[in-house]
């Protein structure tokens, strides 16, 4: 009896891993064991098949149907009347052609991320749509133009950029035009000549665009023409001097032979003090209207030669200077002298140098007392 109540309850099909268990015994290769594994998925489709067309004389092994153990008899009627499904092998969808080396990788992260992309694309769409209704609101996939923009961008036509240019190019040329203006602007710098004691010079007409050897040039013949120095023949002495053997000292700075004076009116540099070094104005002069006889044509050749002739010096900017703020000196009593007061205080002019906070010291390294 009890060989039967057990017989009655074993099913009489046996399951996929106990036909696998007896076909493989110890140890199999991997490929072995697929195969093995196919043809015995293939002869349970058969007996499945074949329990369908011919009924089932055996009791179904319900871990190869999909119905579950627990169902009512009625549901186990119909699963008998309906038979088991037959187990449908997934198709494998042919690879298309990869045109790109990293293209199994897209796949794969477009795969994984398509949820997340998906999700957050709905949240960002009810996060805008959910706003007070302002400029930025995004509807039906559009941005909407933000209107509380004041400037609209320009296009940038051809016509558009030449009419740039075209500005550009007119006030390039005006500002050369005042540059010009300002550069040919005469005026008078008084000066001494120095050495050991200031001898008077007179003054000089320059222009603002001259260069500061053009100075010294114009201050050698000055000077030879008043026969400056304690020689008998100084006006030979000044003719065989040369623009090089001159310097220009301008406070106690000593300006360099290749800068014009535009450069120190434009750039408005401050010397030791605070004070300028040369304070002339950067602004062009006033254009003078021409009397009207000669705006018409009618004029004598004295108004005309009157109308030519150059103003006074006097008269110039800069002619009430100080001359003793400009001084003139030969080079090489400088470098006999430099270590006596006051050529010892001489500084040649630096460009990146702070002079308003400079901290004046001798060559031994002491501070002097008069240095702020």
């Amino acid at each position: 009896m009890s060989d039967q109540a057990a017989s009655r309850f074993t099913p009489q099909n046996k399951t996929i891993q106990e036909r696998l268990s007896t076909n493989t015994v110890g140890l199999v290769a991997l490929s072995d064991f697929r195969k093995r594994r196919a043809e015995v998925l293939e002869q349970q489709e058969r007996e499945a098949r074949d329990a369908t067309t011919t009924g089932p004389s055996t009791p179904v092994d319900r871990s190869q149907t999909g119905t579950p153990d627990n169902a009512g008899g009625a549901a186990s009627d119909s699963g008998s009347a309906a038979g088991v499904r037959p187990v449908k092998k997934a198709k494998k969808k042919k690879p298309g052609k990869k045109l790109l080396s990293f293209g199994d990788d897209d796949d794969e992260e477009n795969g994984d991320d398509s949820e997340a992309t998906t999700a957050g694309g709905s949240e960002r769409s009810k996060g805008v749509n959910s706003g007070d209704g302002g400029n930025g609101e995004l509807r039906g996939g559009k941005i909407k133009a933000n209107a509380s923009v004041g400037l609209a961008p320009k296009s940038v036509t051809k016509s558009a950029l030449r009419k740039e240019a075209a500005e550009r190019e007119a006030l390039r040329r005006e500002f050369l035009t005042i540059q010009e203006a300002v550069k040919s602007t005469e005026i008078a710098i008084p000066f001494v000549f120095y050495d050991g004691a200031n001898t008077p010079g007179g003054i000089v007409r320059m222009k603002k665009g001259d260069f500061v050897w053009v100075f010294l040039d114009k201050s050698r013949k000055v000077g030879a023409e008043l026969g400056v120095g304690e020689q008998a023949n100084a006006t030979r002495a000044w003719a065989r001097v040369g623009v090089d053997d001159l310097m220009i000292v301008r406070g106690t700075v000593i300006i360099p032979h290749h800068y014009d004076f535009y450069y120190f009116i434009m750039n408005k540099s401050i010397g030791p003090g605070g004070k300028r070094l040369f304070g002339y104005s950067a602004e062009a002069p006033e254009k003078t209207a021409a009397p009207e006889s000669l705006a018409a044509g009618l004029s004598t050749a004295a108004e005309v030669k009157a109308s030519k002739a150059l103003p006074d010096v006097n008269t110039l900017e800069g002619a009430d200077e100080d001359p003793l703020e400009t001084k003139v000196v030969d080079r090489r009593w400088y470098e006999r002298n430099k270590h006596i007061y006051p050529a010892s205080t001489w500084q040649d002019f630096d460009p990146d140098m702070d002079y308003t906070n400079q901290v004046r010291k001798d060559g031994g390294g002491n501070t002097f007392f008069y240095s702020k």
